[in-house]
């Protein structure tokens, strides 16, 4: 006997950020790692001058669970899927993309933003643009983007995630 179900138009996402272990979604193991090695240096280094080596090993791993919560909260609130809708959707729009260029030109420059501000949430533009700058080459692809040229998007990507736009 045949039902009849609605069918659904909306696309089924594929983008689930599973974790690799449980299966769960929602999972972002980079984020997480991030915090876990910022939060077990941190813990540790704190931990260490007062309680010496052992103070510090167990500073680590204290450190590192925690860091790991935080930085999976940081990967929570950047949606990789919906900064590269974004960007495809407005890229033309911004003002130091030359007309005509395709998205393919600028998107290295916005994923390194965005990623970019992922793996450094404590820390201002100012303080990372000039290590972003030194390691554009390795991130710049086939974009043919210089990074005086790239920096504008990277920037863009970056303060995006923090409610501010580049003008």
């Amino acid at each position: 006997m045949a039902t009849n179900k609605p069918v659904s138009t909306q696309p089924v996402s594929t983008d689930l950020n599973l974790d690799p272990l449980s299966g769960a979604t929602g999972a972002h193991p980079v984020g997480t790692g991030v915090g876990a090695v910022a939060g077990g240096v941190a813990a540790g280094a704190a931990i260490g001058t007062v309680a010496g080596p052992i103070g510090t090993a167990v500073g680590a791993a204290v450190g590192a669970v925690v860091g790991g919560l935080a930085g999976k909260g940081v990967a929570e609130a950047i949606d990789p899927t919906a900064e590269a809708t974004y960007w495809e959707s407005t890229y033309a729009t911004r003002p130091y993309v030359t007309s005509g260029a395709p998205y393919a030109h600028y998107e290295p420059a916005y994923r390194y933003g965005w990623e970019s501000r992922s793996q450094y949430a404590d820390r201002s533009w100012d303080e990372v643009s000039p290590e972003l700058a030194s390691r554009w080459p390795e991130r710049a692809g086939t974009s043919g983007l210089a990074w005086d040229r790239a920096e504008p998007a990277v920037r863009d990507a970056w303060h995006r995630l923090d409610g501010r736009r580049v003008s």
